[in-house]
């Protein structure tokens, strides 16, 4: 990332600016990158959106030169329509400028960002006027054609691109998310079942991931999904389902089989230990994923917050968290561990929580001497529950576990 900033900026292909007229005038594709976040109903908030929208149509007022306006964020189906509305009106002064709107939703997963920029999986264009998307094909021509610095050249063929309307480019993006969503939700409905019956989910998983109908990607059985765009985005698809008079009984079946898997994780400890009433639960990792420090959503959260209910106390470490030199808000009922082994220290139980992989090569054996009672629960399947039994620890996995008689 450093390398690549220091690049742009040097070449003078990267400016910064705090003049937003300035910006504006002088750009002939103007890019829309603001947050959404979820209102309590469950929208989407486009505030930010709206207020950028505007801003660009007055700095824009008078001016006859054609551009571009191209929307990234995650927004409502329709939105598009709404800030062409806006940039015009904000703009009527002058006259209202030759702007056209495109949708162009991002698909980058948080700790990979750049890697996916440079290789998308497709490109996703939506506009109601051809000239447009012809420009914004322009635009990505060195992507589509995998000519860029960073472009991984070993992948076949040019980057797919798909040209649409505004409102299905906009619905592509929330599709796709819950689709993501659904295939978590299913496994993780059908990792119960293996509990109970005693297969093995990770091998059913790879069964059925290898037909190519179906893939293996995200069928990993776990805790469940959190982070900021999965919830928020289902959850705004969900609202948006509704308000157009269609019930979305899937995505309601997806979110409440999510919410379930962080109650799993306690009932998975209340059947180790006698009792969760002054025990102390150790969590390992406490971002939503590895590889970022992204707390918004995340299952430890949740976790912790029952356990304290029930009378236990929770102590954490974060590869990332617990090497800052703040702990944050969102952690605070949590005590914070200097260390994987230092959290251990009279623990009753353990929970991986996020897969870091640095969690697959501690020494178990100490971490266990320094433990309480030997008590792993493996949120994520991650670890070698077979050695970890082995060594006198009572490991659960999520449907990896002997069958209930």
């Amino acid at each position: 990332m450093q390398e690549d900033l220091t690049l742009a900026i040097g070449t003078g292909r990267l400016q910064f600016h705090g003049d937003l007229a300035a910006a504006v005038g002088s750009s002939a594709v103007i890019f829309i990158a603001v947050g959404t976040p979820p209102l309590p109903s469950g929208a989407s908030d486009t505030g930010a959106v709206a207020a950028v929208a505007t801003a660009i149509g007055a700095a824009l007022a008078g001016d006859r030169q054609p551009r571009l306006v191209v929307n990234k964020s995650t927004v409502p189906i329709g939105t598009g329509a709404r800030v062409q509305e806006l940039v015009t009106r904000a703009a009527a002064g002058g006259g209202p400028p030759p702007v056209t709107v495109v949708s162009n939703p991002e698909f980058l997963r948080e700790g990979q960002a750049l890697w996916d920029s440079y290789n998308p999986d497709r490109i996703v264009l939506g506009s109601d006027d051809p000239a447009a998307l012809l420009t914004m094909e322009q635009l990505y021509a060195p992507l589509i054609k995998r000519r860029c610095r960073g472009c991984d050249i070993s992948r076949p063929g040019p980057v797919p691109l798909i040209k649409t309307d505004l409102a299905s480019a906009e619905m592509i993006k929330y599709a796709a998310n819950a689709f993501l969503a659904t295939k978590v939700s299913f496994i993780n409905e059908l990792a119960l079942l293996c509990d109970r019956l005693g297969a093995d989910i990770t091998l059913v998983a790879d069964g059925i991931g290898l037909d190519q109908r179906i893939g293996r990607a995200f069928l990993d059985a776990g805790i469940g999904w959190g982070g900021s765009c999965l919830p928020k985005d289902v959850s705004a698809l969900m609202h948006t389902a509704s308000s157009q008079g269609v019930q979305p009984r899937l995505l309601e079946a997806v979110t409440a089989v999510n919410q379930d898997q962080r109650r799993l994780v306690v009932r998975k400890l209340q059947r180790a230990l006698p009792a969760l009433q002054g025990r102390t639960v150790g969590l390992l990792g406490l971002t939503f994923k590895p590889g970022t420090d992204d707390l918004r959503e995340a299952p430890a959260l949740h976790i912790a917050a029952e356990l304290i209910r029930l009378g236990a106390t929770v102590k954490g470490f974060d590869p990332y968290w617990s090497r800052q030199d703040h702990w944050p808000k969102a952690l605070a009922s949590i005590q914070r561990c200097s260390s994987a082994m230092a959290m251990a220290q009279g623990c009753d139980a353990l929970v991986v929580i996020t897969e870091w992989p640095e969690f697959k090569l501690l020494d178990w054996e100490q971490l266990g001497q320094a433990m309480g009672r030997r008590v792993v629960v493996d949120g994520r399947n991650c670890l070698d529950g077979a050695a970890l039994t082995a060594a006198g620890f009572r490991w659960q996995g999520m449907g990896h576990n002997p069958p209930a008689h």
